[in-house]
């Protein structure tokens, strides 16, 4: 392999790559901004501070935001000592992943980075299965440069 063809991978690549970084920040800012007024609604302490928490937590697929969720709940937990407002706080939780995986993601992976809704949904819950913990981590960013070449490709043959 020669210079020019590493520098025209690394070019693609490294294309594919800020791309998936940058509908993964939009994506943070987007849970950062639900967390924030799914908090401030059912009045936990801080919830401007819990929602950047959350945001930067985002970044780590599938386990970051099970952490952002912690402080929250016990937030809630000791401001009122009672189960119904951590409960609270799972539920916005909730609704906020289901809103993030479902639809937010993959629109943002489809816009940002040209990779399919459908392949966003079902390649990390494969790659889950094939190669548990690593699968789910590296499968965004894959896919964002798998499509990348894959466009790179189609462009090439004049599709």
């Amino acid at each position: 392999m020669n210079l020019v063809n590493l520098a025209h991978h690394l070019r693609i690549t490294g294309g594919a790559l800020r791309n998936w970084f940058i509908a993964q920040a939009e994506d943070s800012l987007a849970v950062g901004l639900m967390w924030t007024i799914g908090l401030w609604l059912i009045h936990v302490p801080w919830p401007l501070f819990w929602a950047i928490v959350a945001a930067a937590l985002q970044f780590v697929p599938h386990f970051g935001p099970v952490l952002g969720t912690i402080g929250p709940v016990l937030a809630a937990a000791l401001r009122w000592g009672d189960w119904e407002h951590p409960l609270y706080v799972l539920i916005c939780y909730a609704t906020i992943v289901v809103i993030d995986s479902l639809l937010l993601q993959p629109y943002l992976m489809k816009r940002t980075a040209r990779v399919p809704i459908w392949a966003s949904i079902l390649v990390p819950l494969v790659l889950g299965i094939l190669w548990p913990f690593w699968g789910i981590l590296v499968a965004p960013p894959l896919l964002a440069v798998v499509y990348a070449y894959k466009a790179k490709h189609q462009s090439e043959r004049g599709l």
